[in-house]
């Protein structure tokens, strides 16, 4: 039996649509599998009651197909669905990095990241490498068609996860078409300071990276309290603030000093909108670990 804990993450980052990604330190899921005839799933944690245990319905249950190893998966939640956290991204690393030590299939970390992918593929319905990518590897990733970049960095973040449930399929329909050039042209380089920030572990060149105009407010859209939540964070020396993935979560870059005042106050801006919400002290850290 092996146990793996596998971080949640967040996507995007502002300037990096479905590109970018960070594994972070919490919260995180916890799978345990064992060797068996056949693969079954038990779920248990934040909103399992929601995740069918259905094998062909199941992330997990894609990433055990394809790597032939039937196993008795045990899956505790700590990463809520429909968060814009990584849910079904962290169970799939998870699963994929369990799976082949367990059946010792002799894939590499940068080979585990499509197989995943295509796990999640089965919730979310596109195989896309930004969340898994962070949650296997660690750190801040970059993933394109030509592979997977990955940064060790590390940066102190607040997520803040209001109850409000965005489905991915209506934060991707809100997408715009299309992008002036004005608008390409700040967000490349809003990405490019991202990743330099990210290189140089530097909060404040992170935070300006997150800034966007394509994407970011056509989806703040369906949070209700986000603008004054982001107003609010910044006032408390937040160095940036975007949407985590599809959201809900709304997630800050900051200095080690502000953190822990950041979060309150994000909590305080969610609660005068009449949102409750919960709050993750923490920051970029380490890709899936086997216990």
């Amino acid at each position: 039996m092996l146990t793996v804990r596998a971080p949640a993450t967040s996507a995007n980052l502002g300037s990096g649509f479905d590109v970018f990604g960070v594994a972070l330190e919490r919260p995180a899921d916890v799978v345990r599998l064992e060797k068996a005839d056949r693969v079954t799933i038990e779920m248990t944690g934040a909103g399992s009651q929601y995740i069918p245990e259905d094998p062909d319905k199941n992330t997990v249950g894609a990433v055990a197909e394809a790597l032939d190893a039937p196993a008795r998966i045990q899956i505790d939640k700590g990463v809520r669905p429909a968060s814009g956290l990584g849910s079904s991204a962290a169970s799939a690393a998870a699963a994929a990095v369990g799976l082949n030590e367990l059946y010792d299939r002799g894939y590499s970390r940068e080979e585990l990241v499509p197989i995943a992918a295509k796990g999640e593929a089965v919730v979310s319905g596109d195989a896309h490498d930004d969340n898994v990518a962070p949650s296997i590897l660690g750190g801040f990733t970059i993933a394109t068609e030509q592979g997977v970049t990955q940064v060790d960095a590390d940066i102190p973040l607040v997520a803040c996860l209001p109850d409000i449930v965005v489905s991915t399929r209506d934060a991707r329909n809100v997408v715009p078409e299309s992008a002036r050039v004005e608008q390409l042209v700040e967000t490349v380089g809003n990405a490019a300071s991202l990743t330099t920030g990210m290189h140089r572990d530097d909060p404040e060149l992170v935070g300006q990276g997150m800034h966007d105009t394509v994407v970011t407010p056509a989806r703040a859209k369906l949070i209700d309290g986000y603008e004054q939540v982001r107003e609010a964070a910044l006032a408390a020396g937040a160095t940036g603030v975007t949407i985590s993935g599809a959201g809900p979560t709304v997630i800050a870059a900051c200095a080690e000093a502000d953190r822990r005042r950041i979060a309150s106050t994000m909590l305080d801006a969610f609660g005068e909108r009449g949102v409750d919400a919960r709050v993750y002290q923490t920051r970029i850290g380490r890709g899936a670990q086997v216990f």
